[in-house]
């Protein structure tokens, strides 16, 4: 990965298993198993977005096929109970389903995955049309950076532009970022570790920064 992937378009699966609607428990049940994915976005019309059915949703048919819940158990139940009677990819899936946009960087996708409970996010338009899925594993992608990629990035975007003419050095191993070197002004320490924690496939950054004394500013001036 030669370029630091900032958005959600740059990792996502831009060929997506979907069902239409109508789809059949049993049709769901095959199409998930033959594309070996565990949930597939429910389409209407021209590709727009409208439900997720997973393998969650399917399991309740089985778990309650051959059960008699007690009535504090249908209650608390329902919504499984009502999955468990359903026939279709409209009465399974869960809806509206959660997405994200193209443009999203990697972190909002991850936010939204976290928050909402969920594994994979359909990536959609401003229409809601369907234009890829993001799953946890490609965000994770961003790991996969060699070191030497992160190291020229870090000197790029952040030595060069924070403390240009210093003599800091950047070494990378593993996707820890290490600072060190003199410089002026020490201030600029924790920005400079904020910034290059923020470079995509950055594992962690540790600062082994000495600040210029008097003398040895003089003698650099």
């Amino acid at each position: 990965m030669s370029e630091t992937p900032h958005i959600v378009s740059d990792v996502m699966t831009r060929t997506v298993v979907a069902v239409g609607r109508d789809a059949s428990f049993k049709e769901l049940v095959q199409t998930l198993g033959q594309w070996r994915v565990s949930a597939a976005p429910v389409l209407e019309g021209e590709g727009r977005v409208i439900g997720v059915v997973s393998e969650a949703d399917l399991l309740p048919k089985e778990e309650f096929r051959d059960s008699d819940p007690n009535h504090f158990q249908q209650l608390r139940r329902l919504p499984d109970l009502a999955k468990a009677g359903a026939l279709t990819a409209e009465e399974l899936m869960s809806s509206p389903a959660v997405t994200v946009h193209p443009d999203a960087t990697l972190a909002e996708a991850a936010r939204i995955m976290a928050v909402r409970g969920v594994k994979r996010l359909p990536v959609v338009d401003p229409e809601g049309k369907l234009q890829g899925i993001v799953s946890r594993g490609d965000l994770l992608k961003v790991f996969l950076r060699s070191d030497q990629d992160i190291e020229e990035e870090v000197h790029r975007t952040v030595v060069s532009c924070l403390l240009p003419g210093s003599s800091v050095q950047v070494r990378v191993r593993d996707g820890v970022v290490t600072l060190g070197g003199q410089i002026r002004d020490t201030a600029l320490i924790p920005v400079a570790a904020r910034l290059a924690r923020a470079v995509e496939g950055v594992v962690d950054v540790e600062c082994h920064f000495r600040g210029i004394g008097p003398d040895e500013a003089e003698g650099t001036a």
